[in-house]
Formats: C-alpha cells, sequence, structure tokens
C-alpha cells in the first residue's frame, strides 16, 4: 500500500466519522507547525555546542563567539515561536 492510498483512506474514514474534513487537516498542520519547535531545539543545541568548541580553541574571542551564539540562538528561537503560535491560532 503507497502512502497516497493510506492518506486517501485516512481522510475518508474521518469524514465520515466527523462531517468535516477540515477539522483533520486543522490538527495535521498543527502537529507539522510544533515540529519546528523541536527543530529549533537541535539546531540552538548544536550553535551552543560549537561555540563551546570555538572558545575552547581561541579563549580570548570568547566575548565576540558568545555574542554571535546569542543572536544566532535568538533567530533560531523566533521560528519556533513561530510554529507554536500558528499551532495555537489553527486550534482555536
Amino acid at each position: 500500500m503507497d502512502f497516497m492510498m493510506v492518506l486517501t483512506n485516512f481522510f475518508t474514514n474521518f469524514l465520515e466519522l466527523t462531517g468535516d474534513i477540515s477539522v483533520g487537516l486543522k490538527a495535521i498542520g498543527a502537529g507539522l507547525a510544533v515540529f519546528t519547535g523541536f527543530a529549533a531545539a537541535l539546531g540552538e543545541g548544536n550553535v551552543a555546542a560549537h561555540a563551546v568548541d570555538a572558545i575552547a580553541r581561541q579563549p580570548e574571542m570568547a566575548g565576540n563567539i558568545r555574542i554571535t551564539m546569542l543572536i544566532g540562538q535568538a533567530v533560531s528561537e523566533t521560528t519556533g515561536l513561530y510554529g507554536l503560535i500558528i499551532a495555537i491560532l489553527l486550534t482555536v
């Protein structure tokens, strides 16, 4: 059984149960939007690990590395927050 057939069967059965397919699509969209938080957390951890490695190699550059790391993590965190906001708006 291929993926499209499984997806078609899922939506057909869901439509028979609820009578409205938009509820299921909203739930799937909210679930996908929540994964942005997971991806952002992985990216932030990777940035922090490399920043610590860079500081260990060149301790005199610790201030510059730390500032760059924090700016990068702030940008990454906004992606996770946007995903959370989208997930909340889809479920309301």
